[in-house]
């Protein structure tokens, strides 16, 4: 019996109106090796009286023609500044990596900052809660299914997609990376807030603490 072609098989299949029995695996990116849910050490205590005291990180998810982008930050709470991102176009692993090096670079071995974040697999993964013990850093979760535990990297992405993404139209994933990469650095150094007296994010930090930071 001589091999059929794969498309033959399937055409003739569609004219039966038969299906395979075997489901197709799909790829899930949100799957990964799952550590232990943490207390929520924060507590809703959002203020912070100097820089590296108090991070939060969530991960936020664009669409643009059919393709999504995903930007995974750090936001310090002293003066709600974006100390660290990563932007991917596939919501895994390496994308938290980055991020959470980029950030752990600009600790200067003396401050030993909470991290607080959602029950997300990503944040239970036994290499990134290895690499938050090994660098001094305390790690919190929210309560499950209670997204007011992380009001805080919710009102950062709100603002972002009112501000940036909602206004503007994108043709494509490119453009929009540029954007949010140009926002971000707008957000940090230039979009005023009441809440820091008049001052950027920078600026407050600047203002607060003149001495250099490894920010």
């Amino acid at each position: 019996m001589g091999i059929i072609n794969h498309k033959v098989v399937q055409r003739l299949m569609n004219r039966l109106s038969l299906k395979a029995a075997i489901k197709v695996k799909r790829y899930s990116s949100w799957r990964g090796e799952r550590g232990e849910v943490v207390d929520n050490v924060l507590q809703r205590n959002f203020k912070a009286t100097r820089p590296n005291e108090k991070w939060v990180t969530d991960v936020t998810e664009f669409a643009v023609n059919g393709r999504k982008l995903y930007l995974s930050p750090i936001i310090d709470l002293f003066n709600n500044e974006v100390i660290s991102y990563s932007i991917s176009e596939r919501p895994a692993m390496p994308m938290i990596d980055e991020m959470l090096d980029k950030a752990l670079a600009k600790l200067d071995g003396q401050s030993s900052p909470v991290l607080h974040s959602d029950q997300g697999w990503q944040y239970r993964h036994r290499w990134y809660q290895y690499q938050l013990r090994a660098n001094g850093v305390v790690q919190s979760m929210s309560r499950k299914g209670n997204c007011l535990d992380n009001a805080c990297a919710e009102c950062f992405f709100g603002t972002l997609k009112s501000e940036c993404f909602y206004l503007n139209t994108f043709n494509d994933i490119d453009e929009l990376k540029v954007a949010v990469r140009d926002y971000i650095h707008y957000y940090n150094n230039r979009r005023i807030s009441l809440k820091l007296k008049g001052l950027s994010p920078v600026e407050y930090r600047l203002k607060a603490f003149p001495y250099p930071l490894r920010i």
